[in-house]
């Protein structure tokens, strides 16, 4: 485009200003000029590619449509040359970028599993679980944060926002700061939250052992997706919701009636109820 510009206003400006002006050199803008009005090497196998991806919806990447041009044209084309067509014709693939580079430097902590899923514990505050879930409104996304007792299932601490950050996993764990008990341990899954540098700092401070589930282990954590199973089918799915607030507030009243009225069948109590007990 800027050889381009430059050729039509050969006329009207000097070629080595225009070239100084937009940044490039005298001798390409020539040897440019004496492949204009050739056919475009490229534009075959451009064609190819674009035919690819719109079959794909954009979603292959370089060493996938290296693929498709065999399979489908019997083409062998190194992956390098597919990849320098794809951006020369603005065919790249547009889902699943890599996450934003403070989210891959933040995940270096890993703890070990001090649960091993044992999940019963003999009194309150001394497994925590963790986790955080999605809550889907007209206006977005609401996440909920939340700290579960295995004791008695108690919801200790919760908070929401509308940003999967490091921040709201924070906020719920200062929450929860003064039921903190000697040798207490708070498992989580290894979401980037719970693997940064943050989160080590923070459970220090609290005198918090960390424990992890295995990297794609759910049942690691079923206590705290068992929470969120049990809110959304009482709960939160029996609404149509349609604003952050009402969201929230959902989310307040039914933690106040899970922790407060909501019987328990293995013990026959609340949550509060088991925990008075020994409190």
């Amino acid at each position: 485009m800027k050889y381009a510009a430059i050729h039509a206003n050969r006329e009207k400006f000097n070629v080595s200003y225009m070239c100084k002006y937009f940044g490039v050199s005298r001798s390409g803008y020539y040897a440019w000029r004496g492949r204009w009005g050739q056919p475009d090497k490229d534009d075959v196998l451009g064609n190819l590619i674009a035919q690819c991806q719109e079959k794909t919806r954009q979603t292959y990447g370089y060493r996938r449509v290296k693929i498709w041009l065999l399979r489908e044209n019997g083409l062998v084309i190194n992956k390098k040359a597919v990849l320098r067509l794809m951006r020369k014709y603005n065919l790249l693939a547009v889902i699943r970028r890599a996450r934003p580079l403070y989210q891959r430097q933040q995940r270096i902590m890993v703890y070990e599993d001090k649960l091993l899923r044992n999940f019963h514990a003999d009194r309150p505050n001394q497994k925590w679980v963790t986790d955080i879930s999605y809550l889907h409104t007209k206006q977005g996304v609401l996440y909920l944060s939340m700290i579960k007792d295995l004791y008695d299932n108690f919801i200790v601490a919760y908070d929401t926002g509308t940003i999967q950050d490091n921040s709201l996993v924070y906020r719920t764990i200062r929450k929860a700061k003064k039921e903190v008990a000697d040798g207490l341990i708070l498992h989580s899954d290894q979401g980037f939250q719970y693997t940064s540098p943050g989160y080590l700092n923070l459970t220090r401070e609290y005198g918090i052992l960390p424990s992890m589930s295995r990297a794609a282990t759910p049942l690691d954590n079923a206590p705290a997706e068992n929470f969120f199973g049990i809110f959304k089918t009482e709960c939160y799915r029996r609404q149509k919701v349609e604003t952050f607030e009402q969201a929230k507030q959902l989310v307040h009243d039914y933690v106040v009636f899970y922790n407060y009225e909501r019987i328990q069948l293995k013990s026959m109590l609340t949550p509060f109820e088991k925990r008075r007990q020994l409190t």
